[in-house]
């Protein structure tokens, strides 16, 4: 049995279950000695995590695991394009984009002038 592959929540249910039958005085599956007895206190927590860490509990821990499928798993096919393809297909998105959207230009000179400069107190023409 290996701890390892026990959750946290398996682990003190086992711990729990475990130190219930030896505060019931369940005999122990191994020898402690009287003095290792005494410097835990006789407590049945931690009886019960030195018998889980030695492996000699007799417990099963069942986990539902997920229901398999039948058949194989495939990846799907991606389509291969070729480089001409390639090529038409970003031809076709660039022209969407130009049809679609507007293309920002930077202004010029005579633009601005027609909205009047900030000399004049910043009014609009």
């Amino acid at each position: 049995m290996e701890t390892e592959n026990f959750t946290r929540y398996e682990m003190a249910r086992i711990l729990g279950a475990r130190a219930l039958q030896i505060a019931m005085n369940a005999p122990l599956l191994i020898k402690i000695s009287e003095e290792d007895l005494q410097k835990i206190n006789y407590d049945a927590i931690k009886i019960a995590e030195i018998e889980l860490n030695s492996g000699v509990l007799p417990i099963v821990v069942s986990k539902p695991m997920p229901a398999k499928k039948e058949g194989a798993l495939r990846r799907p096919k991606e389509r291969k394009i070729d480089d001409e393809e390639l090529a038409e297909e970003e031809a076709r998105t660039e022209k969407e984009i130009e049809e679609e959207g507007e293309i920002m230009s930077l202004t010029n000179e005579d633009d601005e002038e027609s909205f009047g400069s900030s000399d004049d107190g910043g009014e609009y023409e």
